[in-house]
């Protein structure tokens, strides 16, 4: 069995540069970063922070299931914002995904995301072989 292995699936967007849309290296899934890209027709979703949060969650959601894994097997997340002003709703639809055991998490406001989203969100998962 391969020390990693490179997980991917078309039920999220597909990756916009050389990388990979998660590894599972032994118990652990490391996703990465996914933006609001709806993957049906690789368009930035509309709406604001919420609207894009949502997407960003459901793109996660896909990323993790692919690998095996689900939102409840998260254990850390790293939340990327253009805004901080917009924490209360991006944590609000964040709260509604997370609902039992809320992973470890953090939150930095950046300057600029990819296709100058207003939210990324990653994660690290761990499951059983």
């Amino acid at each position: 069995m391969p020390l990693k292995n490179v997980i991917a699936t078309d039920e999220a967007p597909q990756a916009i540069g050389p990388y990979s849309q998660a590894i599972k290296a032994g118990n652990f899934i490391f996703t990465s970063g996914q933006i609001p890209i709806d993957p049906a027709n690789g368009q930035i979703v509309g709406g604001g922070a919420a609207e894009q949060t949502a997407r960003v969650m459901a793109n996660l959601q896909a990323v993790l299931a692919a690998a095996g894994a689900g939102l409840d097997d998260v254990v850390k997340t790293t939340l990327y914002i253009k805004d901080m002003n917009d924490f209360g709703t991006i944590n609000e639809v964040y709260s509604r995904y997370f609902t039992k055991e809320p992973p470890a998490r953090s939150c930095v406001e950046v300057a600029r995301l990819p296709k100058d989203v207003l939210v990324e969100i990653e994660a690290v998962a761990v499951v059983e072989k």
